[in-house]
């Protein structure tokens, strides 16, 4: 039997041991703890917290032959497959917020493709619904998928936006449609269309189209891609901050497309802002007249009369840039000059990059790279240029990508080098 002192010291070393074999359990199961909620912070919250911060590519064959930087902003690999996620995300996210759009309510929209499907992809996320109108020339695939994400598809005829049934005032008028239907002012059996055609449940060209706006109806909101600012913000606060961060501000031009023109003005005024040397273009394809009206301030040449032009003006393949108007976003646009681009050099462009660099892009996407190596022949190398990659080739496969479709124009695309950006 130890003597009261030594046993008394025995008990105390004991109890210190315990405590300190505790302490240490506790920290390295709080630091085991701590790791883990580390790791579950790195996840994403949800759908539309993996939009944005797309990664900017060199793209190495166009860079190796102009002797500069040719990056393009990887906007495919958002979830919805373009650049419009954001903007879809900040229009919705606006429209709740200031209450023109009710939780569980319907989004319009009239647009030729990756805008829809970028609205009918997280309209879902904000328990909303989606109606879309597109033009019935726009490829097949973009309207299945917009049925794969249950929106409701309805194709029209193209015709001038002067007209009250161009796709984009129809869209408008559903959004004014389902908000009767949500006000009890008319119901769902009151409310039809014009002369259109719907893809999913209903008949053919040419039929009467009935709402699918149900009885219990939250109302409607009419997106407005072209003339909502909304638009130009996502990009103002997210696409241009994201290429000044990843540049390390090393950026001396950025070029693209416009359709809307919200791109190519958020990202023209930020980059502007941060360095007024940073020079920005717009590269237009056939049949659209904003280069006319950034390098001689008038949409139309003489040739180019209002008069004298079609309904459906555009002689184009590409598909969802060009536009015979200046819309609200573009007017933001602060650019330094335009390049006119064409078909072919966008159809050869997307066949060229493919063989290259293994990037399959869709038109918009080739026709800003194409832009990009104007930029670079017209500044000279040594230089970083910066352009939009939207979406993929994905969307693009009746049409873009088809030799048979592309043969009626003419356009048989080999891809051999970059002789005819030269032509």
């Amino acid at each position: 039997m130890l003597p009261p002192a030594k046993a008394t010291s025995g008990i105390f070393i004991t109890a210190i041991s315990i405590a300190l074999i505790s302490y240490l359990f506790c920290k390295k199961t709080s630091s085991k703890n701590t790791q883990k909620r580390i790791k579950l912070n790195k996840a994403k919250n949800g759908l539309v917290g993996s939009i944005g911060n797309t990664p900017l590519i060199r793209i190495n064959s166009l860079s190796e032959a102009t002797g500069c930087e040719i990056l393009g902003k990887a906007e495919f690999l958002n979830p919805g497959g373009s650049v419009k996620d954001r903007v879809a995300v900040k229009i919705i996210e606006e429209a709740l917020e200031s209450g023109l759009l009710a939780p569980g309510g319907v989004v319009t929209e009239g647009s030729a493709g990756s805008t829809a499907i970028s609205l009918a992809t997280v309209a879902s996320a904000y328990g909303c619904k989606c109606h879309v109108v597109i033009p019935d020339d726009a490829a097949i695939e973009k309207s299945q998928i917009l049925e794969a994400l249950s929106a409701t598809v309805e194709r029209v005829r193209p015709v001038s936006i002067t007209h009250r049934d161009h796709y984009v005032n129809i869209a408008r008028r559903r959004a004014s449609e389902a908000n009767e239907v949500a006000s009890g002012q008319k119901n769902s059996e009151e409310v039809n269309g014009e002369d259109a055609y719907i893809l999913n449940g209903h008949a053919s060209d040419g039929a009467k189209y009935s709402t699918a706006f149900s009885s219990d109806c939250k109302g409607g909101f009419f997106a407005d891609q072209f003339e909502n600012l909304a638009n130009f913000r996502a990009h103002y606060e997210g696409t241009g901050p994201e290429i000044w961060e990843q540049t390390g501000g090393e950026v001396d031009a950025f070029i693209a497309a416009a359709g809307t023109g919200g791109t190519l003005s958020g990202v023209s005024r930020f980059l502007k802002e941060k360095n007024s040397n940073i020079k920005c273009f717009l590269v237009d394809p056939p049949g659209s007249g904003l280069f006319n009206k950034v390098t001689r301030g008038v949409m139309y040449t003489k040739e180019e009369a209002e008069g004298r032009r079609l309904k459906n003006p555009f002689d184009t393949v590409t598909e969802g840039i060009g536009i015979n108007r200046v819309t609200e976003n573009f007017k933001l646009a602060e650019l330094d000059g335009a390049f006119r681009g064409t078909d072919n050099e966008a159809v050869e462009m997307s066949r060229y990059l493919v063989k290259k660099d293994g990037l399959f892009l869709g038109s918009s996407s080739a026709m800003n790279c194409v832009g990009a190596v104007r930029v670079a022949q017209a500044m000279g190398p040594g230089h970083t240029i910066v352009t939009i990659l939207c979406d993929s080739g994905m969307r693009h496969l009746s049409k873009f990508y088809n030799d048979q479709y592309l043969s009626q124009f003419n356009l048989t695309p080999s891809a051999t080098d970059l002789e005819f950006l030269n032509s």
